[in-house]
């Protein structure tokens, strides 16, 4: 199909070849040949009337032109599947679908892994990947590469579709008994990809440097067992260390001083708001956290 003398079928090539800036690497992904793609980026280049790749020192980079089309390609692509490849119907029990979810292991844990065991027994064709968070998260979304995330209300993209799912607050996680907060050893979390989480940034921009950290995980199903057997303390998500201290010789003390309330919220792309399939998966996700427990209940 041709729209202003352009091959619409072009337009998947082109969208990795400006996300991967490498013919050989575009071509794999869209299962051509090297000499092919290099035949697709001609006619594109022919097409836009700019090389739209070159190179730069070692590497290749998109000319200015390239940029500027990065998202109305990434836009037209999305708004087409959610228009005219979306099936009308969705039928879980017989679906072989494929979603993606970027959560951490907190969300995971607290919540999804009953989404999974619910998706087990009524669409055993479905397949979920859950993605590490990562800066470039929302951009993902927003591109179409993820179906959903699960975040903190303070990391939402106004642009999408959206709801809070789940409110949690924090327990401060100890071995021994333990009475001064900020004197005390700590072990804190920080994503290499991801940053701090909402937490480790309200207590840095209060505290500054007067919390002295000892460990950092990258985990934090994790942060119960680094404080096992020492005079270390930890602050987590409450939901989680009520789950993992049925699991652990851990003590939980409910923090002395007012920490703000952490809002988890669902995220899906605008132009899946109609999209049978993805109604349906967030419909189970938000089935699920309406069946945890109170807040009030675990404080």
């Amino acid at each position: 199909m041709r729209y202003h003398k352009l091959d619409l079928n072009l337009l998947t090539s082109l969208k990795t070849l400006l996300a991967e800036k490498n013919v050989t690497r575009a071509g794999e992904l869209n299962h051509v040949s090297q000499s092919a793609m290099s035949g697709i980026l001609a006619r594109l280049r022919d097409y836009f009337g700019d090389p739209l790749i070159v190179p730069m020192g070692r590497k290749m980079e998109l000319t200015p032109l390239a940029e500027s089309l990065v998202e109305p390609v990434n836009d037209v692509l999305l708004r087409i599947e959610a228009t005219i490849a979306t099936r009308p119907e969705f039928d879980p029990g017989t679906t072989q679908r494929h979603f993606s979810v970027v959560a951490s292991d907190y969300s995971i844990n607290v919540l999804l892994l009953q989404v999974l065991r619910r998706l087990h027994r009524e669409a055993p064709g479905v397949s979920l990947e859950f993605r590490n968070p990562s800066e470039a998260a929302v951009a993902e979304l927003e591109a179409g590469e993820v179906d959903f995330i699960i975040n903190p209300e303070s990391q939402n993209s106004p642009m999408q579709s959206g709801a809070v799912i789940f409110e949690d607050s924090y327990t401060i996680v100890v071995d021994a008994g333990i009475e001064q907060y900020l004197a005390l050893r700590h072990v804190a979390f920080k994503s290499g990809k991801y940053g701090l989480p909402q937490f480790e940034t309200w207590v840095a921009n209060r505290y500054r440097d007067e919390r002295r950290v000892e460990v950092v995980s990258h985990s934090f199903s994790l942060l119960p067992q680094l404080v096992i057997g020492t005079a270390r303390i930890a602050t987590m998500h409450t939901r989680l260390a009520r789950k993992l201290a049925t699991s652990w010789p851990i003590r939980l003390v409910k923090p002395e001083f007012d920490i703000p309330k952490l809002n988890e919220v669902l995220q899906w792309h605008k132009y899946r708001d109609l999209d049978p399939g993805s109604m349906w998966l967030r419909d189970v996700i938000i089935d699920a956290a309406r069946s945890l427990p109170p807040l009030g209940d675990l404080e």
